[in-house]
Protein backbone atom coordinates (compact mmCIF):
# COMPACT_ATOMS: atom_id res chain seq x y z
CA UNK A 1 0.00 0.00 0.00
CA UNK A 2 1.32 3.45 -0.88
CA UNK A 3 0.25 6.89 0.31
CA UNK A 4 -1.89 7.47 -2.77
CA UNK A 5 -3.92 4.30 -2.24
CA UNK A 6 -4.45 4.89 1.52
CA UNK A 7 -7.32 7.41 1.14
CA UNK A 8 -9.10 5.01 -1.25
CA UNK A 9 -8.69 2.09 1.16
CA UNK A 10 -9.91 4.16 4.12
CA UNK A 11 -12.88 5.46 2.12
CA UNK A 12 -13.71 1.91 0.98
CA UNK A 13 -13.48 0.61 4.58
CA UNK A 14 -15.76 3.40 5.86
CA UNK A 15 -18.26 2.68 3.07
CA UNK A 16 -18.22 -1.03 3.89
CA UNK A 17 -18.87 -0.34 7.57
CA UNK A 18 -21.62 2.14 6.75
CA UNK A 19 -23.29 -0.52 4.60
CA UNK A 20 -23.35 -2.98 7.51
CA UNK A 21 -24.90 -0.76 10.16
CA UNK A 22 -28.48 0.17 10.73
CA UNK A 23 -30.54 1.86 13.37
CA UNK A 24 -32.10 -0.84 15.49
CA UNK A 25 -35.41 0.00 17.06
CA UNK A 26 -37.33 -2.03 19.58
CA UNK A 27 -36.71 -5.31 17.78
CA UNK A 28 -34.57 -6.68 20.60
CA UNK A 29 -36.70 -8.48 23.17
CA UNK A 30 -37.42 -6.49 26.32
CA UNK A 31 -37.44 -8.20 29.68
CA UNK A 32 -38.21 -6.85 33.12
CA UNK A 33 -34.46 -6.69 33.78
CA UNK A 34 -33.69 -4.69 30.64
CA UNK A 35 -36.69 -2.33 30.76
CA UNK A 36 -35.21 -0.51 33.77
CA UNK A 37 -31.88 0.06 32.00
CA UNK A 38 -31.00 3.27 30.20
CA UNK A 39 -32.29 3.21 26.63
CA UNK A 40 -30.07 4.74 23.94
CA UNK A 41 -31.78 7.53 22.00
CA UNK A 42 -30.09 6.20 18.86
CA UNK A 43 -28.80 2.64 18.49
CA UNK A 44 -26.62 1.79 15.49
CA UNK A 45 -25.59 -1.82 15.04
CA UNK A 46 -23.46 -3.96 12.76
CA UNK A 47 -26.07 -6.23 11.15
CA UNK A 48 -23.46 -8.93 10.49
CA UNK A 49 -23.09 -9.71 14.22
CA UNK A 50 -24.81 -12.83 15.53
CA UNK A 51 -28.00 -11.85 17.34
CA UNK A 52 -26.91 -13.40 20.67
CA UNK A 53 -23.61 -11.49 20.62
CA UNK A 54 -25.43 -8.27 19.72
CA UNK A 55 -27.91 -8.70 22.56
CA UNK A 56 -25.14 -9.49 25.07
CA UNK A 57 -23.06 -6.48 24.05
CA UNK A 58 -26.00 -4.07 24.16
CA UNK A 59 -27.08 -5.46 27.53
CA UNK A 60 -23.60 -5.10 29.08
CA UNK A 61 -23.26 -1.53 27.80
CA UNK A 62 -26.74 -0.50 28.96
CA UNK A 63 -26.16 -2.11 32.36
CA UNK A 64 -22.85 -0.29 32.86
CA UNK A 65 -24.24 3.01 31.57
CA UNK A 66 -27.20 2.68 33.97
CA UNK A 67 -24.74 2.11 36.84
CA UNK A 68 -23.54 5.70 36.43
CA UNK A 69 -27.06 6.92 37.27
CA UNK A 70 -27.89 4.45 40.02
CA UNK A 71 -24.51 3.88 41.64
CA UNK A 72 -25.66 0.26 42.06
CA UNK A 73 -22.44 -1.75 42.43
CA UNK A 74 -24.22 -4.97 41.44
CA UNK A 75 -24.90 -3.48 38.00
CA UNK A 76 -21.22 -2.64 37.49
CA UNK A 77 -20.11 -6.06 38.72
CA UNK A 78 -22.55 -7.78 36.35
CA UNK A 79 -21.44 -5.67 33.37
CA UNK A 80 -17.66 -5.82 33.91
CA UNK A 81 -15.41 -8.83 33.40
CA UNK A 82 -13.34 -10.02 36.36
CA UNK A 83 -10.21 -8.91 34.46
CA UNK A 84 -11.68 -5.50 33.48
CA UNK A 85 -9.04 -2.97 32.41
CA UNK A 86 -9.51 0.81 32.29
CA UNK A 87 -7.35 1.84 29.33
CA UNK A 88 -7.50 5.55 30.29
CA UNK A 89 -7.02 5.14 34.02
CA UNK A 90 -6.80 8.50 35.82
CA UNK A 91 -3.97 9.01 38.29
CA UNK A 92 -4.84 7.70 41.74
CA UNK A 93 -7.73 5.47 40.63
CA UNK A 94 -7.37 1.73 41.18
CA UNK A 95 -7.29 -0.54 38.13
CA UNK A 96 -10.01 -3.13 37.61
CA UNK A 97 -13.59 -3.11 38.84
CA UNK A 98 -12.55 -1.19 41.97
CA UNK A 99 -11.82 1.89 39.81
CA UNK A 100 -15.34 2.56 38.50
CA UNK A 101 -16.83 1.67 41.90
CA UNK A 102 -14.60 4.28 43.59
CA UNK A 103 -15.29 6.87 40.86
CA UNK A 104 -19.03 6.37 41.18
CA UNK A 105 -18.92 6.94 44.95
CA UNK A 106 -17.01 10.18 44.52
CA UNK A 107 -19.30 11.31 41.71
CA UNK A 108 -22.51 10.45 43.58
CA UNK A 109 -21.09 12.15 46.68
CA UNK A 110 -20.78 15.37 44.68
CA UNK A 111 -23.86 15.04 42.45
CA UNK A 112 -26.37 12.79 44.26
CA UNK A 113 -29.06 13.29 41.60
CA UNK A 114 -26.74 12.47 38.68
CA UNK A 115 -28.46 11.08 35.61
CA UNK A 116 -26.67 9.58 32.60
CA UNK A 117 -28.49 9.41 29.28
CA UNK A 118 -27.10 7.59 26.26
CA UNK A 119 -27.49 9.88 23.26
CA UNK A 120 -26.13 7.25 20.89
CA UNK A 121 -24.72 3.75 21.02
CA UNK A 122 -22.75 2.13 18.19
CA UNK A 123 -22.15 -1.64 18.18
CA UNK A 124 -19.55 -3.05 15.78
CA UNK A 125 -17.41 -6.15 16.13
CA UNK A 126 -16.48 -6.64 19.78
CA UNK A 127 -16.86 -2.90 20.55
CA UNK A 128 -19.67 -0.72 21.82
CA UNK A 129 -19.27 3.05 21.74
CA UNK A 130 -21.58 5.08 23.96
CA UNK A 131 -22.01 8.84 23.91
CA UNK A 132 -23.19 9.75 27.41
CA UNK A 133 -24.85 12.96 28.62
CA UNK A 134 -24.60 13.57 32.38
CA UNK A 135 -26.90 15.98 34.23
CA UNK A 136 -27.60 16.77 37.87
CA UNK A 137 -26.86 19.27 40.63
CA UNK A 138 -23.77 19.76 42.75
CA UNK A 139 -25.32 19.52 46.21
CA UNK A 140 -22.71 17.25 47.82
CA UNK A 141 -18.98 17.69 48.27
CA UNK A 142 -16.06 17.31 45.87
CA UNK A 143 -12.41 17.60 46.92
CA UNK A 144 -13.45 19.57 50.00
CA UNK A 145 -15.75 21.95 48.08
CA UNK A 146 -19.41 22.06 49.16
CA UNK A 147 -21.95 22.30 46.36
CA UNK A 148 -24.57 25.05 46.25
CA UNK A 149 -26.94 23.35 43.81
CA UNK A 150 -24.99 24.27 40.68
CA UNK A 151 -26.25 22.59 37.51
CA UNK A 152 -24.02 19.85 36.14
CA UNK A 153 -24.30 19.14 32.41
CA UNK A 154 -21.46 17.52 30.48
CA UNK A 155 -20.71 14.70 28.04
CA UNK A 156 -18.50 11.62 27.94
CA UNK A 157 -17.68 8.91 25.43
CA UNK A 158 -16.80 5.31 26.23
CA UNK A 159 -15.42 2.61 23.96
CA UNK A 160 -16.08 -0.80 25.48
CA UNK A 161 -14.48 -4.05 24.34
CA UNK A 162 -16.90 -6.86 25.18
CA UNK A 163 -16.21 -10.58 25.40
CA UNK A 164 -18.79 -13.20 26.42
CA UNK A 165 -21.27 -10.49 27.43
CA UNK A 166 -18.85 -8.67 29.78
CA UNK A 167 -16.93 -5.43 29.32
CA UNK A 168 -13.24 -6.35 29.39
CA UNK A 169 -11.76 -2.96 28.47
CA UNK A 170 -12.89 0.66 28.49
CA UNK A 171 -11.43 3.75 26.87
CA UNK A 172 -13.19 6.69 28.55
CA UNK A 173 -13.07 10.37 27.68
CA UNK A 174 -15.18 12.94 29.51
CA UNK A 175 -15.41 16.69 29.46
CA UNK A 176 -13.75 17.13 32.86
CA UNK A 177 -13.02 20.81 32.28
CA UNK A 178 -16.71 21.66 31.88
CA UNK A 179 -17.60 19.49 34.88
CA UNK A 180 -15.00 21.13 37.14
CA UNK A 181 -15.98 24.62 35.95
CA UNK A 182 -19.62 23.88 36.73
CA UNK A 183 -18.63 22.76 40.24
CA UNK A 184 -16.72 26.03 40.62
CA UNK A 185 -13.43 24.29 41.47
CA UNK A 186 -11.79 25.50 38.23
CA UNK A 187 -12.32 29.03 36.89
CA UNK A 188 -14.02 29.56 33.55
Amino acid sequence: MNRKSAPYIVAHFVSAIAATVTVLGASLPATAATESLVQPRELIVDKSLPRKQLEQQIHAARLYDTFWTTGNEAQAREALAADFTDRTLPSGRPQGIAGPLAASKVFHGAVPDVHADVDQMVVAGDRVVTHLHFTGHFTGTFNGAQGKGQTVDFIATDIYRIRDGKITDNWHLEDNLTFLQQLGVVSK
